[in-house]
């Protein structure tokens, strides 16, 4: 076993470890990498029509409580502009609600229609939302008539 002098350097001791710069240095490539491909993932057509839905739960809340606040009905409505697709709000005064989808290939389905309020219960309701691009991949937009509208992977209300 080799010792060493009082004043002298350390021998070299390949069993050391790694020092705590090299392990910050591993861990902040492993943050930035994972940075990167969450960003590149997050442009995808799937977390587009799951913002689309989020966005659609919270707009008709919305619409509801302002239809209970105003004393009367508000009717959500999907439709067709031409080649874009969009939706309604009927009942709202100006300026209303947004009636655009924020990614270009959400669509809903044809011919649905949601009335809101003024009553403080409803009926069941679902709204099935689909991304143009991927159309086997849809996501509904739900209430039980009491709950908030909240996003699922199926059109029957979930009770929590």
């Amino acid at each position: 076993m080799q010792t060493s002098a009082a004043g002298s350097k350390r021998l070299p001791d390949p069993a050391r470890g790694f020092t705590l710069l090299e392990l910050l240095v591993v861990v902040a490539l492993i943050a930035v990498a994972t940075a990167g491909v969450r960003f590149s993932l997050q442009g995808s057509a799937d977390s587009a029509l799951e913002r689309d839905a989020e966005r659609l739960a919270n707009l008709l809340e919305t619409a509801r409580a302002q239809a209970r606040a105003n004393g009367s009905a508000v009717v959500w409505r999907a439709q067709s502009r031409g080649d874009s697709q969009g939706f309604v709000f009927e009942g709202l005064p100006p300026p209303g609600l947004p009636r655009d989808w924020l990614a270009a290939s959400t669509r809903a389905a044809p011919g649905t229609a949601v009335t809101l309020g003024p009553e403080p219960l409803m009926a069941p309701r679902a709204v099935s939302l689909f991304s143009s691009t991927r159309p086997e991949r849809q996501l509904w937009v739900v209430t039980d008539g009491l709950r908030p509208f909240r996003v699922q992977n199926t059109a029957q209300p979930v009770l929590p």
